[in-house]
Order: C-alpha cells, then sequence, then structure tokens
C-alpha cells in the first residue's frame, strides 16, 4: 500500500549519514585511524547488517542512506581493510585481557567483537562499496551522493562549487555503479539558486534542516522555479531521539560512551544518571539495555504515528516525516542504536506507518507546492555561523585565496608558452593540486575550530593544505613543472590523490 492510500497514517523516512574527515596521511591513511576504526566497528557494520537482516525478512526501502566520498573511499581503501581487521582482532584482545577484573563485560565484548569480525570477514572484505550496493540492489535503500571532500558549498565559487559536486557524483558513480538522484549535502549548507546547480548535475532532491522550511516540512517541495526538490528534517521527531540537549542515548540503562576502562579500551558503566561522576557509575548490564531499547522504540513509533496524524489533520492529506542523523549515532555514541533501529522498523509499519526512501516517498506523491529557502544550514542557528562566523574569518578568507590560486593555476598559460592543461593527457601535477584544493576547502576544519573539537589540529590541516595550493599553483603558473616535482616528494605524506578519477582538466577553462 502507498503512503497516499486511505489505510496508512503517513509516511517515515529515516535518513542516516555517514561522514568522518579524511585524517592526517603520513604515506598511508589516517593517524588518527582509531577514528575510522572505532565507527567503522561500532557503526557501519552493525547498521548495514541491521538493515540486511530486515531486508531478508522482505521488507523493502527501509532507509535512506548518504555515504561521503571521503569516507568511501576510506572503505575501500587496501590498507584500511587491513587496519581494520587488524583492529577487529585486537578488540577481541582486549576483551580477553578484562576477563579476570571484569568478566561479564569481557564476555559481552567478546560476543560482540567476534559477530563483527565475522561480518566484516563476509561482506566487508572487498571493501564498502561492495556491502552498500549489495544494500541498494537488493531495494532495502537508496544511496545518496555529496561532493567530494565535504566543502561548505555556498562559499565556493560557482565553478569550484559545480567541479566539486560532479567529481562526488562520479566517485559515487564508479564505486557503486549508479549515480545518484538525491545527495546530503554537507553541513545541509545551502545558498539561493544552488537548485539550479543541482540541476545541472542530475541531483533531483536533496536534504535540508526543517526551520529553513518554517518547520512545514510535512511533505516534499520544489524548490523556487526549479523541478529539484527539497525534503526537510522533521525535528520534533528527529530530536526525540537526539537534540543538542537530550535524547535516548542519555536514559540511565544504556551504556555510558564517556567512561573507559583505561587498561582495556573497553567501556564498563551504564550512563547511571546525567551527573553522576565516572567513578560512580554502575556497571553495564545489557539485559536492562535490551529492555530500554524495547520501551523507547515503543515511544519513538508512538511519537510518529502523533506527529502524522496530527500533520494530516492540519494539511487534510497524508503527510511526510523525515527523520536524519549521522551514522555514527547509532553504535558509536550509543551502543544500542542499531537494536533499536531493527525494532522501530519492524514496530512502525505495525503501527500503521508507510517506511519509505525518500525516493520512495516521493514516488508516492508526497510532494507540496514550490517553496523559497533561504540561507541555511543545519548547524548552531541554522545559519551558516558554524562555518562563516567571526571564529573563522580566517578560514573563509583562506578559502577564497585557495579557489583564486588553483583556478589560475589550471587556467594560465605558463611561462614558455603553450596550453597549461594539455587536452589529451592529464597532469598528475595539476590533478594532485585540485586535490589538495578540495581538501583545504573541507567544512570539518571549521566546525572543529567554531566546536573548539580538536582546533589545533583542524588549523594545521587546513593551513597546510591551503599552503601546498600556493605554492604548487604558483610554481605551475611560472612553468617550473621539475620545482614542483621535487616539492611534493618533500612532502610528509604520500603525493597520491585521495581520488584516482578527479581530473583537473575538468575544471579548466575551455580554451
Amino acid at each position: 500500500m502507498t503512503a497516499t492510500g486511505t489505510g496508512t497514517v503517513g509516511t517515515f523516512c529515516l535518513v542516516l549519514h555517514s561522514h568522518l574527515p579524511l585524517l592526517a596521511r603520513h604515506g598511508r591513511w589516517p593517524v588518527g585511524e582509531e577514528w575510522l576504526y572505532q565507527s567503522w566497528a561500532h557503526s557501519y557494520l552493525p547498521v548495514v547488517a541491521t538493515l540486511r537482516e530486515l531486508a531478508a525478512e522482505g521488507r523493502g526501502q527501509l532507509a535512506t542512506l548518504g555515504v561521503t566520498p571521503i569516507l568511501a573511499a576510506q572503505l575501500d581503501d587496501p590498507y584500511c581493510l587491513r587496519g581494520m581487521h587488524d583492529w577487529l582482532g585486537d578488540w577481541t584482545l582486549r576483551a580477553h585481557s578484562a576477563a579476570t577484573r571484569l568478566p561479564d563485560l569481557a564476555a559481552h565484548e567478546h560476543r560482540v567483537s567476534t559477530a563483527a569480525t565475522a561480518e566484516f570477514e563476509a561482506h566487508w572484505r572487498h571493501g564498502g562499496s561492495p556491502a552498500l550496493r549489495a544494500l541498494r540492489d537488493s531495494g532495502a535503500v537508496e544511496l545518496l551522493g555529496g561532493p567530494a571532500a565535504h566543502p561548505f558549498q555556498p562559499l565556493l565559487t560557482p565553478r569550484v562549487r559545480a567541479f566539486s559536486l560532479r567529481a562526488g557524483l562520479d566517485d559515487q558513480a564508479l564505486r557503486l555503479g549508479a549515480r545518484p538522484a538525491g545527495i546530503w549535502a554537507p553541513e545541509c549548507g545551502y545558498a539561493p539558486g544552488m537548485e539550479h546547480d543541482y540541476a545541472d548535475a542530475g541531483v533531483r532532491r536533496f536534504l535540508v534542516d526543517g526551520p529553513a522550511l518554517r518547520g512545514d516540512s510535512a511533505l516534499a517541495r520544489p524548490v523556487g522555479t526549479s523541478d529539484v526538490l527539497c525534503v526537510g528534517r522533521d525535528l520534533e521527531v528527529t530530536y526525540r531521539v537526539w537534540s543538542p540537549r537530550k535524547g535516548y542515548p542519555g536514559s540511565a540503562e544504556y551504556r555510558d560512551f564517556h567512561t573507559w576502562d583505561h587498561p582495556s579500551g573497553l567501556k564498563p558503566a551504564r550512563v547511571t544518571g546525567r551527573r553522576v561522576p565516572s567513578e560512580r557509575k554502575e556497571p553495564y548490564a545489557p539485559a536492562l539495555a535490551q529492555h530500554a531499547v524495547e520501551r523507547d522504540a515503543r515511544d519513538f513509533v508512538d511519537t510518529v504515528v502523533a506527529r502524522l496524524r496530527a500533520l494530516r489533520g492540519s494539511t487534510g492529506r497524508p503527510a511526510l516525516t523525515v527523520a536524519a542523523f549521522d551514522t555514527e549515532l547509532f553504535g558509536h555514541w550509543w551502543h544500542e542504536g542499531p537494536a533499536w533501529l531493527a525494532a522501530v522498523l519492524r514496530l512502525l509499519p505495525e503501527a500503521g506507518v508507510a517506511v519509505r526512501t525518500l525516493g520512495g516517498a516521493i514516488d508516492d506523491g508526497l510532494v507540496g507546492d514550490p517553496v523559497t529557502l533561504p540561507e541555511c544550514s543545519w548547524g548552531s542557528g541554522k545559519d551558516w555561523q558554524v562555518w562563516a562566523g567571526p571564529q573563522v574569518a580566517d578560514f573563509v578568507a583562506r578559502g577564497g585565496d585557495v579557489q583564486r590560486d588553483l583556478l589560475s593555476a589550471v587556467d594560465t598559460v605558463p611561462a614558455g608558452g603553450g596550453p597549461s592543461l594539455r587536452p589529451d593527457v592529464r597532469d598528475p601535477l595539476a590533478d594532485l593540486l585540485v586535490d589538495q584544493a578540495l581538501h583545504a576547502l573541507s567544512s570539518d576544519w571549521a566546525f572543529m575550530v567554531t566546536k573548539d573539537s580538536a582546533a589545533e589540529y583542524a588549523r594545521s590541516r587546513a593551513t597546510t593544505h591551503a599552503g601546498r595550493v600556493a605554492e604548487l599553483s604558483g610554481l605551475l603558473r611560472e612553468g617550473r613543472r621539475r620545482a614542483a616535482q621535487r616539492r611534493v616528494a618533500h612532502w610528509t605524506d604520500a603525493p597520491v590523490p585521495t581520488f584516482g578519477h578527479v581530473d583537473a582538466r575538468d575544471l579548466a577553462r575551455p580554451a
């Protein structure tokens, strides 16, 4: 039965977005690989396994998944795959090491870690792309795309913005066999007119945060005069799970993320209470947590049903509610999150709610009148302050310099004459310049500074990438290719672009 049928309360869409920044590389992948491997083990493995299990029950259109090109590259990288397998083995060894001190926790961690290793070996040994592609091909999920290197798109010049978006969509087409029809724009960042960029790139739908629609997120809506649809995150429903101040993961029974058994690196405590210090928290009890999962899943389903009924009453037609989260919430930050997801996705249809992907909801006709969107994001204030506020004014200025240096290098005829880029041959130095520029323009650096989360690291990374762009651009404009090659050889990390398909010729202005 479709969402437009009278037998349903309305339609629910779950959207999960997976993203981790590309950390420092010293000839290999991230120095801070623990970030990647923790999220991979505790979120990506169990979430994909949960969706695959539900699909095997005959359920379709379970969720809409976004995986940023940066993360997709890491999940497919041979070095990361080997490192992940080693990390899973170490997890099991750490569990065994705690057996005499914390026997119940050690037994739980042994079961979870060995199950994760089996999941990895069965479904992920050739990379993340095969695992995601199998889910999509089964009809269980819709996959979203995004621009390369996760830039805050409103701060890019139209030419660089379009190039970054094409590069990201091309990356997904190469990995997964098809270009996505929808995207989760980095930080849900939007500037008026960007819908036309999306239309030119073949993007048919994108996410915005609910306040951009003044809370009217009950339907997908065409943006301006385009036929590109925006879909709003319903904060009334989303914040029931997790908000800046509250949500299910903070319940007393769930595993506490911030309390560690330092000898083993395991997390031995439950939340117990928000103001209870770590040394006074109660031991984690999986059975107690499972009861909380069942309770909170039922509460969420009741919330969705009430919301959809209220929307139908106010609009006079079947409505849509979209709950959208970072994937890392489920399993990494909230240990019981994947089990909660499974319970919710089984209970919603029993309550008369149609579960759909974004594309499925649109196909069901849940589309309203056109809307004019303001400048917006999903950050603090729902404006651009996180990525363009006073704390990061230097990032904005540096981003402008990076884009000017990049474009001048690919457009300028170097000293000695001849085209800057030959149309028949790729230029490895120019490709590397583009790669460094894309990383310099990542939104992650400004976010980490504004939120004071590894701010020094973020400033160092942004400065390093921008400095390389300035230096390499200058050498290429002057025709000093040998000097550029020598300089690249002295970089402390391997001079290999993250996205091997990105071709600087696609950015150069036609001769």
